[in-house]
């Protein structure tokens, strides 16, 4: 019962493979890639394989970093709820009570998570040969690169379900996962294009380096997790969801919450000791100081030290090295938002509906109006704090000697679009939570649809960059950027006045297109938030 024989293994496959929702991702997997193969098709009339068309080598390099982001980022909507999931359906102690050794237990998660990524991996391999009689790549080096997305795949998946093991909900083991993977998945990518002139020595790493790296963490992380199933710390009866603030402190090691101390108290406020005042809103008063507290502190002190870590670099480097690059490390704070922002508003009518607790609110005096700006402003009001902790050496930086005191309207954008970011995200997340029943649902939902929203723009341009350089289509798609906050931050100008730092030019169009958008894609979502509110629970004025 370890391998061929093991019924989680067995069980997930078979729940997982058979839904309709496994074959509509591979047909929309697969339809993408080509997709993309089939636009960015060499269109010379005739291909002089001894040369080795360049075309040809950007088509197949583009088409294999594509697939690697991909893959490791839906690598943890795999594996992070493998272990929280069971948790979450009152399943987990029946699990770790039955006579499955425990590293059977991870051994079947970890192989049925990553057998649907295998699927989706694999099916892509006719659409990759398709490439190769353009020339530029041989044979041995698409061996090697998908030997690489397999080593880095297996390790992300291994990486997620460890993480699954700490927490008791779905949403705060994602969020981990991918602030822990999407460092590790930019280094691949980054390592992969800096080596592409040294095309023996990457392919030696690829088969040898990368596998071997692979295989240690993957290993430990294994063992690591078997162990902590062998011996549980989270199990027990009922009463451990409830969780004591102050003996968690006590246990904890590294960064510690105190809600009475600044800037915790930002984000944390302390425990109530009187009674709610007249006119104040109990829905937004119970989110703050209990709901996202419910399960302990672990996931966001988590989230704090490993966006901090993350930063440090990013900071010295973009702000303070070379301010000119001031521009991506905004971006990095985006980003930060993006796979933090949807966790603490994706599960908040969602959680209601799981509690069955939802009609019972819908029956008080509180307006959906209440009950809406509550649930939006608690959650919005965590996921920018955090942001805002990674925007103070902005703040330092236009202090300090470096260039950006003279710049300090271009500063003061980069925070007004990062609160937009905020908003953009806290809201798509409440409208996913509104539609959808379930909070792993709502959750996977606003992740795909803020990823397009902020990504897809951007990845657009840099395609028709690519492979139409020069068209009229490009500008087109460039303006069309407007939507992402990514593109809004590189078009905020920057002069630092010296000679061998350039001038980054102003683009109002897309800055003040991403204003107006921001403003008129929220709009939308909080009127239709309210409709569904008053149509679907016919709630009365």
């Amino acid at each position: 019962m370890y391998l061929f024989d093991n019924p989680v293994l067995q069980r997930e496959l078979l729940v997982n493979l058979r839904m309709v929702r496994a074959f509509v991702l591979l047909g929309v997997y697969l339809a993408a890639l080509g997709l993309v193969v089939y636009i960015a098709w060499p269109v010379d009339e005739t291909l002089d394989l001894t040369r080795n068309p360049e075309s040809a080598k950007r088509l197949v390099n583009l088409f294999f970093l594509g697939q690697y982001l991909l893959a490791s980022f839906m690598a943890p909507s795999f594996a992070a709820g493998a272990l929280t999931g069971e948790k979450e359906r009152k399943t987990y102690e029946m699990l770790l009570a039955s006579p499955l050794r425990p590293s059977a237990i991870v051994l079947g998660k970890l192989a049925a998570a990553l057998g649907h990524l295998a699927i989706l991996i694999f099916c892509s391999l006719p659409i990759v040969m398709l490439c190769l009689p353009l020339g530029g790549v041989s044979f041995y080096e698409v061996l090697a690169a998908y030997l690489g997305l397999i080593a880095s795949v297996t390790t992300f998946g291994m990486i997620s379900l460890a993480w699954s093991s700490y927490f008791q909900r779905t949403a705060a083991s994602l969020v981990v996962s991918y602030l822990t993977i999407l460092p590790l998945a930019l280094i691949g990518v980054g390592l992969w294009n800096a080596l592409e002139a040294a095309g023996s020595f990457r392919l030696f790493l690829a088969v040898t380096l990368v596998p071997a790296l692979a295989i240690a963490i993957v290993v430990a992380l294994f063992f690591n997790t078997a162990a902590r199933l062998l011996h549980p710390p989270d199990v027990g009866s009922e009463g451990n969801e409830v969780v004591d603030l102050e003996a968690e402190a006590q246990q904890a090691v590294g960064l510690i919450i105190q809600r009475d101390q600044f800037p915790d108290w930002l984000f944390a406020p302390a425990k109530r000791n009187e009674l709610l005042a007249d006119g104040a809103n109990p829905v937004y008063d119970k989110e703050m100081r209990s709901e996202i507290f419910s399960q302990g502190t672990l996931m966001l002190r988590l989230v704090i030290q490993v966006s901090m870590f993350l930063a440090i670099p990013l900071m010295a480097v973009c702000l303070f090295m070379m301010p000119q690059l001031a521009p991506w490390y905004v971006a990095y704070a985006i980003l930060f938002n993006m796979f933090v922002g949807p966790v603490f508003s994706a599960g908040a009518i969602t959680s209601e509906r799981e509690r069955q607790t939802l009609d019972l609110l819908l029956t008080t005096m509180i307006s959906p109006w209440q009950i809406l700006w509550g649930k939006l402003v608690s959650g919005l009001r965590v996921s920018t704090v955090l942001t805002a902790f990674l925007l103070w050496p902005l703040l330092l930086a236009c202090v300090l000697p470096v260039g950006f005191w003279e710049n300090l309207p271009s500063a003061l954008c980069y925070g007004l679009i990062v609160a937009a970011t905020c908003l953009t995200t806290a809201m798509t997340a409440l409208f996913c939570s509104v539609v959808f029943s379930k909070t792993s649902t709502s959750l996977m939902t606003s992740y795909l649809a803020v990823v397009l929203l902020f990504t897809g723009p951007v990845a657009a341009w840099y395609f028709a960059a690519t492979f139409f350089a020069g068209a009229a289509v490009t500008g087109w798609i460039e303006q069309a950027g407007m939507i992402s906050p990514l593109a809004a931050v590189f078009s905020v100008p920057l002069d630092f006045e010296l000679p061998e730092v350039p001038v980054r030019p102003l683009n109002a169009t897309v800055l003040v297109g991403y204003g107006l958008f921001t403003l008129l894609y929220n709009g939308g979502l909080l009127l239709t938030m309210m409709g569904l509110f008053h149509r679907r629970w016919r709630v009365s004025q």
